[in-house]
């Protein structure tokens, strides 16, 4: 995949993990993107580690999942350091 496959994986894989938790998350649309490109990243690196699974191509099923399952873990962190603060 090239980088802009990686910039809208990332995007709508952000976005939907964000959907699957709701709540309060600071951070905006830039934000969304990294989480979803960091999720695809971690996905992969669960899906190698716990499934011996790989990324497939854009279109594929398994690597979609990966990337949501990976910007979930992602922001369950991002919740945990950010979650405490407040301006």
């Amino acid at each position: 995949m090239g980088i802009f496959s990686w910039i809208v994986l990332g995007l709508i894989a952000g976005v939907i993990a964000k959907v699957l938790m709701p709540g309060k998350d600071p951070g905006g649309c830039i934000i969304t993107i990294l989480l979803g490109i960091g999720g695809a990243f971690v996905g992969g690196w669960i899906g190698k580690t716990l499934f011996h699974v790989q990324l497939g191509t854009f279109f594929d099923l398994r690597t979609w999942g990966l990337a949501i399952l990976g910007a979930l873990v992602i922001l369950v962190g991002y919740r945990l350091v950010t979650g405490g603060r407040r301006d």
